[in-house]
């Protein structure tokens, strides 16, 4: 038998235990041995629980077990989180954690203390909810030379976006929905301003290059300022809007990386990606491109691959899993304004179709009453600003600016 403490009784806490309780045999037939829940970490009571008397408000109850061989953190968050998840590693416990903040933030500390301690440190359902991808990332294919990684990583901003692609619903309306049936947040600030979406393609980018890469160093926008003007010229030129963290590796050895929305093909595999569900591209060298795909977030998903992490330091108590990266200063990154693409401008004025031609050089171009749609060719957005300022200086006014992906 092995013994366990989950710390939080939430959405995804309850959905743990939920799994361990009800699915005992299941998991004594891949393990070999039972999966004890010995104690649950919760400032809040819950008498109806079929193991109300493990619950504990008392960290130190957890540390100072020394029968508590693996520890659930999935309270959220930094404070307490970050202390504990530490304090757990530093005592011998390996720790599974749902909680992408932590993971962005301190996943190349927490991992070489799990490393110097000799356990493990596993965070699956950090990234893409029940959707396996750190796993195979780190496993499967580990005989290629990953290129590229991109994604739809948060489902509240996809799920609004496919309102607004699907039923022409305006971005308050939308949101409003996603609200009312619990894909977003009351304060929803995280997922529609991009930063959820960047937490996760930090830990993809460092697990896949090596070196930790910290959300502060990544240039992120969200989908606010997307309209359905946008929306509609997108689908003019055969493209649809979603909110892509996308890291790849360039010629010189650095690395790009954005949270943005984009521009998707339509004969790309993410553009089909619809409502609340995730989708990720790893491309490889010797793969080339394969696709993750499921729901990105919810109780039993997310449950799903943090009882799969435990069940995989329970294999592992006396071996740790190779699951590593080394801390990064961001020197290994490019400044995002040298970063290149083509761009999709919405823009109104006399004679902008022709002034913007003489500005940008080819274009493909969209006219819609008095506003104007287009796209640039490749090129850096440091150069792309400049460029759009010498078009509103020809009398052009832009509305709007959204990057292409070619993913």
């Amino acid at each position: 038998m092995v013994s366990v403490a989950i710390m939080g009784h939430g959405v995804v806490g309850s959905g743990v235990a939920e799994i361990l309780l009800t699915h005992k045999q299941k998991l004594f037939s891949g393990l070999g041995e039972e999966i004890y829940i010995k104690k649950i970490l919760d400032l809040r009571e819950f008498p109806d629980s079929p193991v109300a008397e493990r619950f504990t408000k008392n960290f130190e109850e957890i540390l100072g077990d020394l029968e508590i061989r693996v520890v659930v953190e999935v309270m959220g968050g930094l404070n307490p989180a970050y202390d504990y998840v530490k304090r757990c590693l530093k005592a011998g416990k390996s720790v599974v954690t749902s909680n992408k903040e932590l993971v962005a933030a301190h996943g190349a500390e927490l991992l070489s203390i799990a490393k110097e301690e000799n356990v493990n440190f596993m965070f699956e359902a950090s990234v893409g909810g029940g959707i396996p991808i750190i796993r195979p990332m780190n496993q499967c294919l580990v005989a290629n030379n990953v290129g590229e990684v991109a994604g739809i990583l948060n489902g509240t901003t996809n799920f609004i976006l496919t309102k607004m692609i699907e039923d022409g619903m305006q971005f308050a309306d939308a949101l409003k929905l996603a609200q009312d049936l619990g894909f977003a947040e009351r304060n929803p600030a995280a997922d529609i301003e991009g930063h959820d979406a960047c937490r996760k393609i930090c830990i993809l980018a460092s697990l896949a290059f090596g070196k930790h890469v910290y959300p502060e160093s990544v240039h992120t926008e969200g989908i606010t300022a997307i309209t359905l003007e946008d929306v509609n010229f997108a689908e003019a030129f055969g493209y649809v809007i979603k909110l892509i963290g996308r890291v790849k590796k360039l010629e010189n050895g650095k690395i790009d990386i954005i949270t943005a929305p984009m521009l998707v093909p339509f004969k790309s595999q993410l553009s089909n990606i619809v409502n609340e569900f995730n989708g990720i591209m790893v491309r490889g060298d010797c793969t080339g491109d394969v696709v993750f795909y499921g729901k990105g977030a919810g109780k039993l998903p997310t449950a799903s691959a943090v009882v799969a992490d435990v069940v995989d330091c329970c294999k592992h108590l006396k071996a740790r899993r190779f699951l590593f990266w080394a801390d990064g200063d961001g020197s290994n990154i490019i400044d995002w304004r040298d970063s290149v693409s083509a761009m999709y401008v919405r823009c109104s004025g006399e004679g902008a179709a022709e002034k913007a031609e003489q500005v940008f050089g080819e274009i493909d171009s969209v006219k819609d009453g008095d506003e104007l749609a287009l796209l640039t060719q490749e090129m850096s957005y440091r150069d792309f600003e400049s460029k759009c300022k010498a078009l509103e200086g020809e009398g052009v006014t832009i509305l709007s600016t959204i990057r292409i992906g070619d993913i």
